[in-house]
């Protein structure tokens, strides 16, 4: 019965994440049909001009939502599983502040005016990736001193608000345009992916979650505690390392290049939990893919819809749920 209501479940989703991927191509500044929507996907009949903008455009953007969305979702249940908290997200370890660190950096400190687009969008990319990797190492020497998993949690939140000064103080340094331009980044858009970058995107997600799925049987035997994960012949160390990596991947690339997209990788793993009702990550970790996916494309219709920052949309989407989480965990 378990197993009949999962994949009716799934079935829906993969048919909800369809069904929004569809409409975040037709929805913009533009309205375009579904009916030329499809005919510009599958090659056939319609204007040039609506293909181009399908193709082009809007369709690298809905699959960016896709991949920021799963990404997110996968790094924030490992997270909450690691460190057995349930607001614990993609970021907690600092990688989102490493990133941003590293984009203030190259943004605040080597102003990008005279630079073109691509050599401007790659340096942000790479400057969040290098950010977020010293994050990374710095995490994985600690964790490989210290046995206690929440000294890491309170240290990576540590490190995390003091790498949070270091940007403030490059902010209120920098030049108006160059603080405009970090501003901007900030705010996380789905729309400044070329197709060039998701040849470098997508192999980064694909690692992260191939890391993922190894993880699975680790953190099923989290769930119950470190100590029994131990008895049963977990190595720990190796076990964090891993999920260390595949967050970092995951959580890091996204950052690198949409920005800072919060809230959807900490609220959509208790939504997926609630909808399956199962805490087996080889459920969860698939169904935690179709969900992200499925709320960060209604996100970007919704911004898309009202001219906003997508990053207020997971926002205001994801505070309630957070809120909910922290009663619901009062109550019990």
């Amino acid at each position: 019965m378990i197993r009949l209501r999962s994949t009716i479940l799934f079935c829906l989703l993969a048919i909800l994440v369809i069904m929004l991927f569809a409409i975040d191509l037709s929805v913009g500044s533009v309205s375009i049909p579904l009916g030329d929507v499809v005919a510009a996907l599958t090659g056939g009949e319609c204007p040039p001009a609506t293909a181009k903008i399908v193709v082009h455009i809007r369709l690298i953007k809905a699959v960016v939502a896709v991949i920021a969305g799963a990404s997110l979702t996968v790094s924030g249940i490992q997270m909450q599983t690691l460190f057995r908290n349930p607001l614990a997200g993609p970021y907690v370890l600092g990688i989102s502040s490493g990133a941003s660190l590293g984009v203030a950096l190259f943004i605040l400190g080597a102003p990008i005016a005279g630079m073109s687009g691509l050599i401007s969008s790659f340096g942000i990319a790479g400057a969040a990736w290098a950010g977020a990797a010293i994050v990374l190492a710095v995490i994985a020497a600690v964790g490989h001193r210290i046995k206690d998993i929440m000294v890491i949690l309170i240290l990576g939140m540590m490190f995390s608000s003091g790498v949070g000064a270091v940007v403030q103080i490059l902010q209120y340094l920098s030049a108006d345009e160059s603080l405009k331009s970090f501003v901007i980044w900030t705010m996380g858009s789905l729309g400044d992916v070329t197709a060039s970058q998701l040849w470098i995107l997508v192999p980064a997600i694909i690692a992260g979650f191939v890391l993922a799925v190894l993880t699975i049987k680790p953190l099923n035997m989290l769930l119950f505690g470190e100590e029994y994960a131990v008895t049963m012949g977990l190595d720990i160390k190796k076990s964090r390392v891993l999920i260390f990596f595949s967050t970092t991947l995951l959580a890091g690339s996204v950052t690198a290049f949409c920005g800072p997209i919060g809230f959807i990788g900490l609220a959509m793993p208790h939504v997926t939990r609630m909808l399956f009702d199962n805490s087996d990550h080889r459920v969860l970790l698939p169904a935690t893919m179709l969900t992200g996916a499925s709320v960060m494309l209604l996100c970007d219709i919704v911004s898309k819809l009202f001219v906003l920052p997508v990053n207020a949309i997971t926002a205001l989407f994801g505070i309630p749920v957070v809120v909910w989480v922290v009663l619901h965990n009062n109550r019990s």
